[in-house]
């Protein structure tokens, strides 16, 4: 029985996956931020911004505290910035080439989306027999998303 993958550390400097995701839940906390997928001098001040918020240790470098607080439970019906992470994450994942093969990142958790989130609980849950297969993405979801698990 496997466990989850650990919540990456990202850090400036960091280029790709998970950063978009980062700056989507950034933007989803209140912080004004481009999504480039680049942590440069920005984003490092928004992650120190949050972290200062949060009462958090103000390092600019996001692991599992930081991970944790900056998480919002989506689900069909949500919208924003928190659900386009969840979407640019299933991009992430699609090696197809065309983006017409994942959901589009519009920010809206429509049945497309919550069809991407059972089918990547079911996957997980095949390792990891605590993962709910619910279609909304809480906490282990986020972590299995964020960590990278079931990327090629």
């Amino acid at each position: 029985m496997a466990a989850l993958s650990p919540w990456p550390i990202v850090r400036r400097g960091a280029t790709d996956h998970p950063v978009p995701s980062l700056q989507y839940l950034l933007r989803a906390r209140g912080q004004t931020i481009t999504v480039d997928g680049d942590f440069g001098p920005r984003t490092e001040n928004a992650v120190r911004t949050f972290q200062t918020q949060r009462h958090l240790t103000v390092d600019g470098v996001v692991g599992p505290q930081t991970w944790g607080a900056l998480i919002i439970t989506v689900r069909r019906g949500s919208q924003g910035d928190a659900v386009r992470a969840v979407q640019e994450e299933f991009q992430f994942r699609n090696l197809s080439g065309d983006p017409s093969k994942g959901p589009q990142i519009d920010g809206i958790f429509g049945p497309v989306t919550e069809r991407f989130v059972r089918d990547f609980q079911q996957a997980i849950k095949a390792d990891v027999p605590s993962m709910a297969v619910d279609g909304i993405v809480g906490p282990m979801t986020w972590q299995a998303l964020i960590s990278g698990m079931l990327s090629f």
